[in-house]
């Protein structure tokens, strides 16, 4: 039993050895992306229709090392596979590529749309989309505020601009619906000044405090500052995972001189008895 125990360990080290490996490591992400491009190729109906049996053929092989990834990293870490979030964002999308879509299933077939998620395995292979998607997600709250105080600044300005041009620009400011839409076309600065200010400001020559204004304030402030939610966020997680990095290389570099001060003991001790043998054979001599 004990051996059996011993012999799982050195199997599931080994195993991990190979999982954490960069030539593995860059092997599964090689096989992503020539996932992805595949199903970018099978967009094309003309290519399609020719190479389909070679084309279903690589794409079983890619789903199959997926999920050999997934089996081997279940087999290593156990229950702490889930507990990493990348980990679960894998095991999901490789499900989904599992999705049966024909025979019986044939009703399913919607599903086949969802293996183009599969191009979204290089964000967990690739440390730098890991940190922006992370960042993305530790801003939520901070970027929620901030999104806050934009539709507040949208509802004041919805408010005024209905108040001000809705009897002649019904289209645009007709009802407050209307015109938190076309704010929303000026704040994202798509044809606002020919398509929706110039026409205003014609007929209303002061509107252009109102349409420059709103956009310093929602474009130039408020974005910016999300901008800035975000862009702070990476900053921190990228220097929380050097410090975890260089945490790890200490040690690392710990281990190598407690080993390497065994070692001298060991050779000390050797080196001591030497001595003392060749002692006791003076003193007989």
């Amino acid at each position: 039993m004990f051996l059996n125990e011993f012999g799982k360990k050195k199997l599931k080290n080994n195993i991990r050895k190979i999982v954490e490996s960069t030539l593995f490591q860059n092997f599964i992400l090689a096989v992503i992306i020539v996932n992805a491009v595949l199903l970018g190729i099978m967009t094309y109906p003309v290519i399609t229709s020719r190479f389909n049996f070679v084309f279903d053929l690589i794409s079983n092989i890619c789903v199959s090392i997926f999920v050999v990834e997934i089996i081997l990293k279940l087999f290593c870490y156990g229950r702490k596979f889930f507990r990493s979030g990348w980990n679960n964002f894998d095991f999901i999308i490789v499900l989904i590529s599992l999705l049966p879509t024909g025979g019986v299933f044939s009703s399913f077939r919607v599903f086949r749309i969802l293996r183009a998620l599969r191009a979204l395995r290089l964000i967990a292979h690739l440390e730098r989309l890991r940190i922006i998607v992370q960042a993305i997600i530790d801003s939520i709250p901070n970027v929620a505020w901030a999104s806050g105080l934009l539709l507040i600044l949208f509802y004041i300005f919805s408010i005024m601009g209905t108040m001000l041009f809705g009897a002649d620009f019904s289209d645009w400011f007709g009802t407050l619906g209307k015109s938190m839409y076309t704010l929303f076309q000026v704040m994202t600065l798509e044809s606002w000044s020919m398509g929706i200010a110039r026409p205003v400001i014609s007929s209303f020559p002061f509107a252009w405090l109102y349409f420059v204004s709103f956009i310093l304030i929602s474009s130039f402030i408020v974005m910016n500052v999300i901008v800035g939610v975000v862009v702070n966020a990476i900053g921190e997680i990228s220097a929380d995972i050097k410090k975890e990095k260089e945490a790890a290389e200490f040690q690392a570099s710990g281990k190598d001189l407690r080993t390497e001060f065994l070692k001298l003991k060991n050779q000390i001790a050797v080196v001591e008895s030497l001595i003392e043998v060749k002692k006791n054979k003076n003193m007989n001599l």
